[in-house]
């Protein structure tokens, strides 16, 4: 396929690394390897900003704010900045970068503005919104169905639904299976469950802990390994000492190289209230992990019910403690929902198929 769209900036400003700096960095790269010129503008601060420049990606570091849109000097400069590198494809990341890179790229007379959408919340019915997505933005690139169906659900016609795209995230396999190691070593035949994502709100890991308890007093011999970061850290500390599970909860940190995490379980745990598309879930899967999840967003789209895992209706914690120890008791149906969740990965969610999508979409003419 020919190249029409040589010029690709990524404008993700979030210091925080989640499913959306994954899916720009790993687009970027394979992009620049098909010969794109690619620049990537985000905060200089975050994890995205240190893996770009160590991968060679053209990078500017930038800081916004979600009333950076409202300041005329911000958006000249991100406009000179769409200019002198000849952009002529702007994909944005959060809703900030979408208000003031999206209007500056306007200016700049950027002809592709695209919004990569990930986070499947409803969009508010603003003047502001309407004008961006009517006037600014010539294409939405969901990730889940669940997600493109949260675009307009307070405005019918909010978005034209030409212009919104599914294209699911995808893993690259061959260079994901290379990691072999373990983050964590297996004592006394415990069995290990483990769970990944930023410790916020969303992804309710108190509901994690509170499950630790459950199997606590069942006596089942368990180590709970939690992977990330964030606001809420100190809290759930806190809370695992008072459920007096501090010694079965581990809490890891960020972790650099998520398969040495996923190597280390038997069971992957998503506590999460609401998902665009669950990254860490896909990433599970891919090591032959069945998963337990509650039945909400995107899971659905992910997770096949009784086949690679369990989800769970009406964020119930019994039925989700339950579900964990049938697979705990049963190291075959384990054995059989990992095989299959890996099958799944292989046939819906490679890398390969999500680059052919975007290229494209990229490419469209």
């Amino acid at each position: 396929m020919e190249n029409v769209t040589k010029n690709i900036c990524f404008f993700n400003s979030c210091k925080a690394w989640g499913g959306g700096e994954k899916w720009h960095y790993d687009i970027a790269i394979l992009l620049q390897k098909k010969k794109y010129s690619i620049t990537l503008i985000t905060n200089k601060h975050s994890e995205l900003y240190n893996r770009a420049v160590n991968s060679n990606i053209q990078t500017i570091s930038i800081k916004i704010s979600n009333l950076s849109f409202l300041n005329p000097i911000k958006l000249l400069k991100i406009s000179r900045l769409f200019k002198k590198h000849s952009s002529n494809t702007v994909i944005l990341n959060l809703p900030s970068d979408l208000k003031a890179a999206g209007i500056a790229a306007k200016i700049a007379g950027v002809e592709n503005i695209i919004y990569r959408r990930g986070s499947a919340i409803p969009i508010k019915n603003s003047f502001l919104n309407r004008f961006l997505f009517k006037k600014i933005i010539t294409e939405v690139i969901v990730n889940s169905n669940e997600t493109k169906k949260t675009l307009n659900a307070n405005n019918p016609n909010m978005i034209d639904e030409k212009k919104i795209k599914l294209v699911y995230n995808g893993i690259d396999l061959k260079k994901y299976d290379k990691t072999i190691s373990k983050i964590y070593k297996k004592e006394n035949n415990e069995i290990i469950l483990g769970s990944a994502g930023r410790l916020s709100k969303q992804k309710a890991q108190k509901y994690l802990i509170d499950i630790a308890g459950k199997l606590k007093l069942k006596n089942i011999n368990f180590k709970l390994l939690i992977a990330g970061d964030g606001e809420l850290k100190s809290e759930l500390v806190a809370y695992a000492k008072k459920l007096n599970v501090e010694n079965e909860v581990v809490f890891l940190g960020f972790v650099e190289n998520i398969k040495t995490f996923m190597n280390s379980l038997d069971i992957f745990l998503l506590t999460s209230l609401w998902e665009g598309f669950g990254y860490v879930i896909v990433e599970a899967m891919a090591c032959k992990k069945p998963t337990v999840a509650f039945n909400v967003s995107s899971n659905p789209e992910i997770i096949a019910d009784k086949k690679t895992g369990f989800l769970i209706d009406n964020f119930d914690i019994d039925e989700f403690t339950e579900k964990i120890e049938l697979l705990i008791c049963d190291e075959k149906l384990r054995e059989k929902f990992g095989n299959e969740a890996r099958e799944l990965v292989e046939k819906k969610f490679q890398i390969d198929n999500t680059f052919m999508q975007i290229e494209k979409i990229l490419n469209k003419k």
